[in-house]
C-alpha cells in the first residue's frame, strides 16, 4: 500500500505530479487530500474472499496436487472456523479455491520457469462445504498426516476432532448425501476456554491444548480415537496463548503465555519445563518453530515487538532478534515452510508483514515507486507489508505453493503473494 498526496494544479505546460510514500500502520494518517492506493505490481497474486461471519482461525490442507507448485492458476484447500454472533450460526468451512490467476498486472518481471499465467481479470472458483460447530471456533488445526482429520477449540471449552473426509470428497465431485457431522472425540477437561491448539508433525494424531486458565493437556490417538491424560502440564502462572511441537524431537514441544514466558518442555515429564525464559516485557500471544533450523524460534507479544530466539542460548537478554515494527499486539507469526530465514507475522495493527533475516543493510538500495519520508526508518529486514484488512487474526504460508500466503481478518480473507517473495 502507498498514500498518494495530491500536489495540486500545475501550469499547462507542467506535468501534475504525485507524491507517493509509504504508508506506516500506527503512524501515518490519511490527510483529507490523501487516499490509500493499491500497488498491483507489489503482488504476483492478490484476491479477496468474503465469508458470512468472522473467522478468527484457519488453516490449509495439505493435498495431493504437487509439492512446490509454482505455475499458475492454482488451487488449494483450507478449512476455517466462524465466530457468529449467533452461537447457533457457528460453523466448520471446508473450502477449495480453483483457478487462482495471477494479478492482471502482475510483475513483468516473473519467469516464464514459474508461471505461463499472464494475468486473467477473472475471479477464482470458490467451493464450500460446512457443517455446524457447537460454539465459536477459537483455533483450527488441520492434522499434517490426514488433513481430514480436524481439531476445534471452541468458546465453549472444549476441543472437538473432526473427520472430514466426505465434505472433501465432495469439494471434487457430486456426492449424493453428507452425513450429519459428530466429533470423533471431545475433551471436556478444560476449566475455560483456550486458544493454544498444535498437532504433532511426528507422532501422527499427538495433539496438544492450552487453555486460558494456564492447563496444558496432551491428546494421544489409540486405535481410532483419541485418550487425554487428565494430569496438565503444570509451569504457567497465567493463560497459555500458543503451543508448538518440536520439528526434530517428539517428546519436546513449547509454549507462550499471558504471564510473559516461553518455556521449553519435555512431554515425558509434567511437573516441570525443561527451559524458561522471560521473553517479552507483555503477554506472549504466538510462537512459531523454525522447521529448517530446529534451534530457532519465534515469538510475538501485546506490544507489538517480534523476536527470534536461538534455542542454543536461550536467555531472556540474548534474542538473537528484536523487532518492533508493528503498533499493534502481534497476533500470528510462522517460519516460511521452506526458506530458513523468512518469516511471516500478522498485527490487529491491520497487516502483515514479511521479513529476511538474511538480509543486511544496503546504504546505496532505494525503495522502488515510493518515496520514504525523512523520519522512518525501514528496517533491512522487512521485505514486504500486506495491508488493507481490518483486525488480521492469522497469516499463513501454503506449504505446497511457494510464496501464497493466506491471512484471515473480521472483514474476510486475503490470498496473496509479493512480487519480491519466490
Amino acid at each position: 500500500m502507498v498514500m498518494e498526496e495530491d500536489e495540486g494544479m500545475k501550469d499547462e505546460d507542467e506535468k501534475q505530479e504525485q507524491k507517493k510514500y509509504v504508508f506506516r500502520p500506527g503512524i501515518d494518517k490519511l490527510q483529507d487530500d490523501e487516499e490509500m492506493e493499491y500497488d498491483e505490481s507489489a503482488y504476483t497474486t492478490f484476491h479477496k474472499m468474503t465469508v458470512n461471519w468472522p473467522c478468527l482461525s484457519f488453516d490449509i490442507m495439505k493435498d495431493s496436487l504437487g509439492h512446490q507448485r509454482s505455475k499458475f492458476p492454482v488451487s488449494f484447500y483450507m478449512a476455517a472456523g466462524t465466530q457468529s454472533t449467533d452461537p447457533k450460526q457457528n460453523k466448520v468451512m471446508l473450502m477449495k479455491v480453483s483457478d487462482l490467476h495471477k494479478t492482471k498486472q502482475a510483475n513483468p518481471d516473473d519467469s516464464e520457469e514459474e508461471s505461463d499465467d499472464e494475468g486473467i481479470d477473472e475471479d477464482p472458483i470458490l467451493e464450500e462445504k460446512s457443517f455446524a460447530h457447537p460454539g465459536g471456533v477459537n483455533r483450527l488445526r488441520s492434522m499434517p498426516q490426514s488433513p481430514n482429520i480436524l481439531a476445534t477449540f471452541a468458546d465453549t471449552g472444549k476441543v472437538h476432532i473432526w473427520d472430514t473426509q466426505h465434505h472433501l470428497r465432495a469439494l471434487d465431485g457430486p456426492v449424493n448425501k453428507l452425513p450429519n457431522m459428530s466429533p470423533i472425540h471431545t475433551f471436556e477437561g478444560h476449566p475455560e476456554e483456550g486458544f493454544a491448539l498444535n498437532w504433532s508433525k511426528l507422532v501422527p494424531g499427538r495433539l496438544l491444548s492450552g487453555d486460558c486458565s494456564k492447563h496444558i493437556y496432551l491428546h494421544e490417538r489409540k486405535e481410532s480415537s483419541w485418550v487425554v491424560d487428565t494430569v496438565p502440564f503444570n509451569g504457567h502462572t497465567a493463560s497459555v496463548e500458543d503451543l508448538q511441537w518440536s520439528p526434530n524431537e517428539a517428546n519436546v514441544f513449547a509454549s507462550c503465555s499471558v504471564d510473559k514466558t516461553i518455556r521449553i518442555w519435555d512431554a515425558r515429564v509434567k511437573k516441570k519445563h525443561m527451559l524458561f525464559v522471560a521473553a517479552h516485557q507483555t503477554d506472549v500471544n504466538v510462537i512459531s518453530w523454525n522447521h529448517q533450523v530446529a534451534h530457532l524460534l519465534l515469538s510475538g507479544a501485546d506490544d507489538g515487538s517480534v523476536k527470534v530466539w536461538d534455542l542454543r542460548n536461550f536467555k531472556s537478554s540474548s534474542a538473537a532478534a528484536n523487532f518492533k515494527w508493528h503498533r499493534a499486539p502481534i497476533t500470528s507469526v510462522e517460519w516460511h515452510p521452506t526458506d530458513e530465514s523468512i518469516l511471516c507475522v500478522s498485527s490487529d495493527d491491520d497487516s502483515v508483514s514479511i521479513w529476511d533475516m538474511a538480509l543486511e543493510h544496503d546504504p546505496e538500495a532505494e525503495v522502488s515507486g515510493a518515496q520514504v519520508r525523512d523520519d522512518m526508518e525501514i528496517p533491512p529486514q522487512l521485505l514486504f507489508v500486506h495491508q488493507g484488512q481490518k483486525s488480521v487474526k492469522e497469516a499463513h504460508f501454503h506449504p505446497q505453493i511457494p510464496g501464497l500466503i493466506i491471512s484471515t481478518a473480521l472483514d474476510g480473507f486475503n490470498i496473496f503473494k509479493p512480487a519480491n517473495l519466490h
